[in-house]
């Protein structure tokens, strides 16, 4: 099959007085219905792109409850490498009749709508081009079982697009290939209603529209990834030995990749009976904590998934695990609250509950990837962070990073050994020179970092009681006031020395900016765009960045406000909570701070960071 070479296109363009061409900048939405298969062909279309070495990115926007509702996917096409989401929509692709009027009003005037020709509506815009699909036609000719049509009829739009937009046939075998595993038979059925949707394209659509694609080189040495499948992979790489979760968008992912692809990495296909994991799905989030805890008393690397509503659950275990300093990680795939609020949607609204979970006067350790190459890096450091520090550490990625496709660096394996902390050993307890004799909550080193057995270990000083109640530094129970009060002030002398293991933040400076913008997570994307934003326009503003990659805070975030004549907190939350713990932080800086808030539940826009911080300097 062939089509019409970028030269010839363009040449006709000018023929018929096509608006001049606008290559590699748009964004392509999909309305679909959930269930309906159309995940393959959003996906074909985002991997040839990406096969193409054109910068871009995928959402998927689907809803919460059954199947059949309204579902929006949408790739970003970027050749300036921006991956945030863009609020406008260049490119519509009309697949459900249930929103099919909204999403024609949606297209910006010169761009382009692509419609399944089964729909019946009026369309009385002349201002876009039209361009109809003819899905179930082509779905009923491919010879597909009849339970399979209405899945291979989405395959319909990829090639109209396809064709109508120049790209290249080969990268949409090679996505489908890579989909399929190279399984012929499924890539030659939805391969074959393309090439015929195609044609159908070529022989009767004439281009109207801007919007096209261009073969660059922008992709060398990425790979696609989601958050999820990056966290499953670099907690495999970290040694997991336990994982406990109970099913919960948008973290399932996480302990399914785990489950998937944990034997293929860590079986020993010479011993598979010799498993050096244990996998559980617990009754409910209560439930996976308190056997995480349990598997990090007893010396494994354990961890568990959830979001919002789960860690809600987790309240007690966290608390026992903070208290009797038990090593564990919890992954929190944010979403949007309170209550089940809106749990296909994105948000960074648990900063505040994750920073001090417990009873009482707990601070957690945070960590707050940015990407999903971060994902992977978090998922093994956390183990580590946790050994050494003996305490819960915490992840906090949300649903736009951990579900959805992000261009990133290839993942690197591990460049340090395993850090299991100050585990004690027969040999070690024989060699004990300390003025006093070993104490499981006794802090030789003053860093707030005791010493710890594990079981198995057979020195008969090695025992102690690992309690949640008030406790001496020998686990001997009390309820004198001076000994709590000791124990606590050592605790929060371990959350100051933690600061030395934790990621530093990514700082980012410009000549002579004298603004800054602090923000974590996946906000960073539409970031790093909206600073080039603000550098246009009549009233350019150049700005520093400092990105936050782990609470407590460490001297460089001091410094950063310090150096900045104001500082703007942007985050996904309605009451600005980094803001806020900003604020208690550094009481001295805090009229510096300036809290830029938004959640609606949709990944942060470049455009909302513009005009967000441009209305603040009027």
């Amino acid at each position: 099959m062939t089509t019409a070479s970028p030269k010839t296109r363009k040449a006709t363009a000018a023929a018929n007085g096509r608006p001049k061409e606008i290559v590699n900048d748009f964004s392509m939405t999909v309305a679909t219905k959930n269930g309906s298969g159309s995940q393959t062909s959003n996906v074909t279309l985002l991997r040839a792109m990406f096969r193409m070495g054109i910068p871009v990115s995928g959402k998927n926007l689907f809803p919460s409850n059954i199947q059949g509702l309204p579902t929006w996917y949408t790739i970003r096409a970027s050749k300036d490498g921006y991956t945030a989401r863009r609020e406008t929509h260049e490119v519509v692709v009309a697949m459900n009749g249930d929103t099919f009027v909204d999403d024609f009003r949606k297209v910006v005037p010169g761009g382009a709508f692509y419609y399944a020709d089964d729909l019946k509506f009026a369309m009385d815009r002349k201002d876009i081009a039209i361009y109809p699909v003819p899905a179930k036609k082509l779905a009923k000719e491919s010879g597909a079982p009849a339970a399979l049509r209405d899945y291979v009829a989405n395959m319909a739009y990829v090639g109209v697009v396809a064709q109508m937009m120049d790209i290249d046939m080969d990268k949409i075998r090679a996505a489908l290939d890579f989909h399929f595993s190279g399984r012929e038979k499924p890539i030659a059925l939805n391969m074959g209603v393309i090439e015929a949707a195609a044609q159908f394209a070529r022989e009767t659509l004439t281009k109207n529209d801007p919007y096209v694609v261009r073969p660059m080189n922008k992709t060398g040495g990425l790979i696609m990834a989601d958050g999820n499948t990056a966290a499953a992979l670099g907690a495999i790489y970290g040694g997991v030995q336990f994982l406990s979760w109970y099913p919960i968008t948008p973290a399932s992912s996480l302990a399914e990749g785990v489950s998937a692809y944990i034997s293929d990495l860590r079986d020993d296909p010479a011993k598979p009976e010799e498993r050096t994991y244990a996998i559980v799905q617990a009754e409910d989030e209560l439930a996976a904590a308190g056997m995480a805890v349990g598997a990090g008393w007893g010396g494994l690397r354990a961890m568990t998934s959830t979001s919002g509503p789960g860690i809600s659950l987790m309240t007690e275990f966290t608390g026992l695990a903070y208290y009797a300093e038990v090593p564990i990680v919890i992954w929190d795939v944010q979403r949007m609250g309170p209550s089940t609020g809106l749990p296909t949607r994105t948000s960074q609204g648990d900063i505040s509950m994750v920073h001090s979970l417990g009873h009482g006067d707990t601070e957690n350790i945070i960590l707050l990837p940015g990407s999903a190459t971060e994902c992977f890096e978090f998922g093994w450091k956390a183990f580590d962070i946790a050994e050494r520090l003996q305490t819960p550490v915490f992840v906090l990625s949300d649903l736009d990073l951990g579900m959805n496709q992000w261009m990133t660096k290839p993942f690197e394996y591990p460049d340090v050994e395993m850090d299991r902390g100050k585990v004690l050993w027969e040999k070690d307890l024989d060699k004990w020179v300390h003025d006093k004799p070993w104490g499981r909550y006794l802090d030789v080193d003053k860093d707030g970092i005791t010493y710890r057995t594990l079981p198995g270990n057979k020195h008969p000083r090695s025992a102690y009681f690992a309690r949640g109640t008030g406790h001496d530094e020998y686990g001997r129970y009390t309820e004198r006031g001076d000994d709590w009060e000791r124990n606590m002030a050592r605790l929060a002398k371990k959350f100051k020395t933690a600061v030395k293991f934790l990621p530093k933040p990514e700082v980012k400076r410009a000549k002579d900016a004298k603004v800054g913008i602090l923000s974590f997570g996946s906000t960073d994307a539409a970031i790093l765009e909206g600073r080039d934003r603000l550098l246009q326009g009549r009233r350019p503003l150049k700005t520093n960045y400092l990105r936050l990659r782990a609470i407590p805070f460490s001297r460089e975030v001091r410094k950063f406000i310090e150096d900045n004549k104001y500082v703007y907190v942007v985050e996904m939350n309605r009451d600005g909570q980094l803001h806020q713990l900003l604020t208690v932080a550094y009481p001295d800086l805090a009229k510096k701070l300036i809290s830029v808030a938004k959640n609606d539940g949709l990944p942060l826009s470049a455009r909302f960071v513009d005009e967000s911080i441009r209305g603040e300097e009027k």
